[in-house]
């Protein structure tokens, strides 16, 4: 199955154009909005973490684009074939990460067909536990090599605002985790288009803030989650 038959599976047409955003084909949402933000829930590890991020980052959409936004996040076990018609799913933690029979078979089915994964290791740690299991879980799917970095010329990076590569977080240039600032994100490219973004600078963590504090930022540093979302959308 490809892209577009992926989209014609899905029910309903997203309405209103990108602010800024490409013109290329919408992924299509169904109901009254055209994204919500959906968290898998994972059998193994810690899932429900950086609590307060998601309404953090659906105001920024509502704020910058014109995207009909569901405002309640929404949570759906990985196991579950509900998860399949997400435009846009988030896993993160901190734990193992050791995919069941159906979650493994959900994951592969909804990457390899049109969906997006926004993957966040809140050890921001390379060498910690979520990042070696989850790795190891997706050279299993995917195949050893299928996870690589990305060139910060890589289109996310100007899908919406324009960034020179992946944003820095407060905890890597505090010296937490493993001390590095990783100047790169990594990717599983399906058919020249991303399926997987993988991060191990701990995004989920830096916007986990009521997003009415937003207004003491000098910058807000949620635009990158806008890019990410944008580039879900229109790829």
């Amino acid at each position: 199955m490809n892209r577009a038959e992926f989209l014609r599976l899905m029910a309903g047409g997203l309405a209103g154009a990108l602010l800024g955003a490409a013109t290329a084909p919408a992924r299509a949402a169904s109901g009254r909005y055209d994204f919500w933000f959906t968290r898998l829930k994972y059998d193994s590890g810690d899932w429900d973490v950086d609590t307060r991020m998601p309404s953090n980052v659906l105001t920024s959409l509502v704020d910058y684009t014109t995207l009909r936004v569901d405002p309640e996040e929404r949570v759906v076990a990985l196991a579950d074939p509900r998860m399949l018609s997400a435009p846009f799913c988030y896993i993160a933690g901190h734990k193992l990460v050791e995919f069941g029979a159906a979650e493994r078979r959900n994951f592969e089915r909804y990457v390899r067909n049109g969906g997006f994964v926004l993957a966040d290791d809140c050890n921001h740690d390379i060498d910690g536990l979520f990042a070696k299991s989850f790795e190891s879980q997706m050279a299993s799917i995917f195949g050893a090599n299928a996870l690589k970095k990305l060139p910060n010329s890589h289109p996310i990076y100007r899908s919406f605002f324009k960034f020179n590569g992946p944003p820095a977080t407060g905890f890597e240039l505090n010296g937490w985790g493993d001390d590095l600032v990783h100047d790169y994100l990594k990717g599983i490219d399906i058919g020249g288009r991303l399926g997987l973004l993988y991060s191990n600078k701990d995004y989920g963590c830096e916007w986990d803030y009521d997003w009415r504090n937003k207004r003491f930022l000098a910058e807000d540093n949620t635009k990158f989650a806008v890019n990410i979302v944008v580039y879900a959308m229109t790829t």
